[in-house]
């Protein structure tokens, strides 16, 4: 199955003293969704926020929240981010040691269920519950900042984890996260990603014309 082309804002780089103005230009752009970077400062360093945020910004946007714990035992907090709103909670293979129960409990929730893997993490980590998983997202940066340079060689891992899809052992989408700007978004596109997380590509500047960049960077 083919999975269309989605941009996710990630509202981490956005002006958080104008967040329901950032909120509203990602609408009118449009973007796909809003993409919700959950840190507990533990399994990574920075610290962010927790469901009260992602309560306010369901009463604000029309766009779907695609949160991301970034977060040690995140099975005890999906609960509540469903709660709050979001639309598709994703955890980190990393820090969950079981891992399908996770995610099938998401999905019990009404929520999308989504497995991050990151940089030094092998696709293979989870090969075994490839059924229980709609979301695989996959880091092309080290978790914890904004603002990192792309890292290339994960571009293999995308292309294993669409052919996977392909060979139909999978129907998640592919989503990337880290480094994702105009020069960056052909290659992984190319590779089979169909989610994009952008952070700093999008809200440095013309929220609208940074989307348009990067939906013209993915058609090349």
């Amino acid at each position: 199955m083919k999975h269309s082309l989605r941009i996710a804002p990630s509202i981490l780089a956005a002006d958080f003293m104008h967040l329901e103005a950032e909120l509203c230009k990602c609408e009118a752009a449009p973007a796909d969704l809003i993409h919700c970077d959950v840190m507990d400062g533990h399994f990574v360093p920075n610290l962010t926020f927790g469901p009260p945020v992602i309560r306010q910004l369901h009463k604000i946007t029309k766009l779907e929240l695609d949160v991301h714990l970034m977060i040690e035992a995140p099975e005890r907090s999906v609960d509540a981010y469903r709660e709050a709103g979001a639309a598709a909670i994703t955890v980190h293979q990393e820090v969950s040691p079981h891992l399908q129960r996770t995610l099938t409990h998401i999905r019990s929730l009404g929520a999308r269920a989504g497995v991050a893997l990151n940089p030094s993490t092998p696709l293979q980590a989870i090969e075994d519950i490839l059924d229980a998983v709609d979301i695989l997202l996959i880091m092309t940066v080290n978790p914890g900042f904004g603002g990192q340079q792309f890292i290339s060689t994960m571009l293999s891992k995308i292309q294993q984890a669409n052919e996977w899809r392909e060979q139909g052992w999978a129907n998640y989408s592919i989503a990337v996260d880290g480094g994702i700007n105009p020069e960056t978004t052909p290659m992984v596109v190319k590779a089979g990603a169909d989610t994009l997380v952008a952070g700093t590509a999008i809200f440095k500047g013309d929220v609208t014309a940074n989307i348009q960049r990067l939906r013209e960077a993915a058609a090349c």
